[in-house]
């Protein structure tokens, strides 16, 4: 697929993921700097939601929507919000912003998520957006890979799946 940022083509490095396919495993930053590692989440309902960073007004509208959605998806679904702003970034608008429902997790150190799941970059080395849902058995059911990183995802299509799945 091709990808653009701000109008411009740009690289993406890594495969996308496809429904049906094992999620890869991977390695994030957590905001308190601890290692998120995407194994412990197995046996739920999982959703990636995948942005260029948090200060940014699309971005915010996503993390901001998942955040208040969250609530209505089921006790057995965990919404991660990735990107590779850093770590203390993110704590800092989760703060200002009110996010509490979803955990946001850091990719900048080693690029593990983005790289295995087709989302960098290279350019910028930023990720590109999209949302992964991945169902309690860890296999991927959902993906959207937005064409231009300033597009918002389809809010409506990610949550009629994850809905099933709750």
């Amino acid at each position: 697929m091709k990808v653009t940022f701000g109008g411009t083509p740009v690289t993406i490095e890594g495969e996308e993921v496809k429904v049906g396919e094992v999620a890869p495993e991977f390695k994030a930053i957590n905001n308190d700097l601890s290692v998120y590692d995407s194994k412990e989440d197995r046996g739920k309902v999982v959703v990636y939601s995948v942005i260029p960073s948090v200060d940014t007004p699309v971005c915010n509208i996503q993390t901001r929507t998942f955040n208040e959605k969250v609530g209505e998806l089921g006790d057995g679904v965990k919404v991660v919000t990735i990107s590779v702003d850093l770590p203390f970034a993110q704590q800092r608008y989760c703060a200002a912003a009110g996010i509490d429902n979803i955990a946001t997790v850091s990719d900048y150190n080693g690029h593990d998520f983005g790289r295995k799941y087709g989302f960098l970059m290279k350019e910028n080395m930023l990720l590109a957006r999209g949302i992964i849902v991945i169902d309690k058995d860890g296999k991927i059911t959902y993906t959207e890979y937005v064409p231009e990183s300033g597009d918002a995802v389809d809010f409506d299509k990610a949550f009629e799946e994850v809905k099933k799945l709750a």
